[in-house]
């Protein structure tokens, strides 16, 4: 079993960041999805299962959500409980790289999604595999992940360069893939998936938009759960990270601030 590092965490602060994430993105990321009527849905990588939760209730049947960190799945439980959706989805501790799914699971889902996973595992590979035992010939898996590449905040905020590309080599450390938003059209035709197709979800905004606050907090938020992990790593010190922080915040507050990015997506079909 692949022993990859959430850089991040689970703490409270990790969570909270994660639901935004999820308030911004979902409903972008599931115009692109489109889920049908009747379709079985297996969440690789669930999270909070918000997503899941919304997928399902586009399907109109119970999904699954498969998520390793223990946290997180009694944070997703929570969730479901508190706005009365706990029949929407069945979520189960497990690994990405290894799915526990049952034996009548197997090559049963009509659609297998995963979202923010292979960025954080060192055998992307793998969990493409996993995901294809699960899906049934004939259903489609789609996978949104990062290329951090295309991360660009305008004006560059001070200090901001200096910060990117040590949490950039954050990943490396962890034997991970900043990048790996840009290969996900290749990793489905290596696992043997077809009818491929590709495209962009914009994740982005700019000060004169209400969502850019919650948007600027995210970027924000990412860079402060990681601090202690680049640190550790020598990859920045205190003072140039905490320069670098105070410029985002300070860009945060500018009236022509501007956030580009956009998020791989692919969808590929089991023959």
């Amino acid at each position: 079993m692949d022993n990859s590092i959430y850089i991040h965490g689970s703490q409270p602060e990790e969570q909270q960041r994660l639901s935004k994430l999820n308030k911004m993105l979902n409903q972008a990321c599931m115009q692109v999805l489109q889920p049908k009527e009747g379709e079985r849905i297996l969440d690789v990588g669930s999270g909070l299962g918000q997503f899941t939760r919304a997928m399902a209730k586009r399907a109109g049947i119970k999904a699954l959500g498969i998520e390793r960190d223990i946290q997180q799945l009694h944070a997703a439980k929570d969730f479901a409980k508190a706005d009365q959706e706990e029949h929407l989805v069945d979520f189960r501790q497990g690994d990405a790289n290894d799915l526990p799914l049952l034996e009548e699971e197997v090559e049963s889902f009509d659609l297998v999604h995963c979202r923010f996973v292979l960025e954080h595992v060192k055998h992307p590979d793998k969990v493409m595999d996993q995901m294809i035992l699960g899906v049934k010939k004939g259903g489609r898996v789609v996978i949104c992940d990062d290329d951090h590449s295309t991360f660009t905040p305008t004006p560059t905020p001070f200090g901001f360069k200096a910060l990117w590309e040590a949490y950039i080599r954050s990943y490396d450390r962890l034997g991970n893939d900043p990048f790996v938003g840009r290969r996900l059209v290749e990793l489905m035709h290596t696992a043997g998936l077809t009818q491929i197709r590709n495209q962009l979800v914009f994740f982005g905004g700019c000060a004169y938009e209400e969502k850019f606050e919650l948007v600027a907090d995210n970027l924000i938020g990412i860079l402060s759960g990681a601090k202690g992990f680049m640190l550790s790593e020598h990859l920045i010190d205190e003072r140039t990270f905490d320069q670098g922080m105070a410029g985002l915040a300070h860009w945060r507050k500018q009236k022509d601030a501007a956030l580009w990015y956009a998020i791989p997506w692919a969808e590929g079909w089991k023959k």
